[in-house]
């Protein structure tokens, strides 16, 4: 009976610590050395071996062979989800395997700021989310999406409004411009649509003059009255003689004085040579820039130039005597401090 007693407890023994194990191997830390978070980026397509050689490579996991282990027992291989995954410091073997296999990605915040370039566009939106660049480059000059969206190629920051969003990293190109394209639509309602129609302007070339706003100034009082002035020169006929555009047909935006040589550049979007609106925006420009420009100040302006103390506002004029007397307070401001 003793014996028996001893054969069971010593079986009991070897239960609990095999459980003690397994719950070990199971829930016990199996992070890396890193301090707060990491990300497991799981390209589409990858095969379980590729899964457990990035973890491996990227030191997410400690000790591979107990997640090896613990993966095959909860079948891991036959659940490969792409996406980008948070593995907090910490998290065990469990934890890690259960996410990966019900494909619980952490989102993707998207920020989209004052973009210039489609090239940029494609940069920012590469950078953060799974489809490469040739994959945005091809969306972007595919037909059939740039008549979805009523633009040409030239128009693509027309599509993109400044703010914050949230993607599956792993999401296709498609459906990240349907949900920017949503949030544009949205913001174009029948109030400013209104707006724009009793301009005799679309929302286009609303947001084509408020990418030059944009640029011209990050003063949101003032936006309103530059506004005006394009406006005032668009309706004449006046080439708006814009030096952001000119920035942007040479393809330097550091440049600090616009001079002959760049006003005489052969480029649509040099509108110091070239009559009308340029072919598409200068960049992506902001709600309240947009808002400007369909809320313009009613003005006779027709010239503004930056202020001779350097504080970010214009002086603006009616006449080109009076401009040329303000852009030389301006000027002589520049040659003193030495800028060229």
């Amino acid at each position: 009976m003793k014996i028996m007693q001893k054969k069971w407890l010593l079986f009991i023994s070897l239960i609990l610590i095999f459980g003690c194990i397994i719950l070990y191997l199971l829930f016990s830390s199996n992070t890396g050395h890193f301090s707060n978070k990491k990300y497991l980026y799981i390209k589409t397509g990858s095969t379980y071996e590729q899964v457990l050689q990035t973890l491996q490579d990227s030191a997410i996991v400690q000790n591979i062979h107990s997640f090896k282990r613990i993966a095959s027992w909860l079948r891991l291989a036959n659940n490969i989800h792409p996406g980008r995954y948070e593995i907090k410091k910490g998290m065990g073997n469990y934890t890690i395997i259960n996410n990966l296999k019900k494909g619980r990605q952490s989102a993707v915040k998207l920020v989209i700021n004052k973009l210039r370039t489609k090239n940029d566009i494609v940069k920012k939106l590469a950078s953060q989310l799974e489809p490469d660049a040739n994959a945005w480059y091809q969306l972007f000059q595919n037909q059939d999406f740039l008549t979805k969206h009523q633009i040409d190629s030239n128009q693509i920051q027309c599509l993109l409004m400044p703010n914050t969003y949230e993607f599956y990293w792993n999401v296709s190109p498609e459906k990240v411009m349907d949900k920017l394209t949503a949030y544009k639509n949205n913001f174009w309602n029948a109030e400013r649509k209104k707006k724009a129609e009793i301009l005799h302007l679309t929302p286009i070339q609303v947001i084509i003059i408020a990418s030059i706003v944009e640029e011209e100034t990050n003063k949101k009082d003032e936006k309103p009255k530059i506004a005006s002035v394009y406006i005032n020169r668009y309706r004449i006929g006046m080439n708006l003689g814009a030096d952001p555009t000119v920035k942007f047909a040479v393809g330097d935006f550091a440049l600090k004085r616009i001079l002959q040589v760049h006003t005489q550049i052969a480029s649509p979007y040099n509108t110091y040579k070239v009559a009308g609106l340029p072919p598409g925006p200068i960049c992506t420009p902001s709600e309240s820039s947009i808002d400007a420009v369909l809320n313009a100040d009613e003005t006779k302006y027709l010239f503004f130039c930056a202020k001779e103390d350097f504080s970010g506002y214009h002086n603006f004029a009616i006449d080109y005597t009076s401009h040329l007397a303000n852009a030389k307070k301006y000027q002589q401001a520049l040659n003193a401090r030495g800028i060229k």
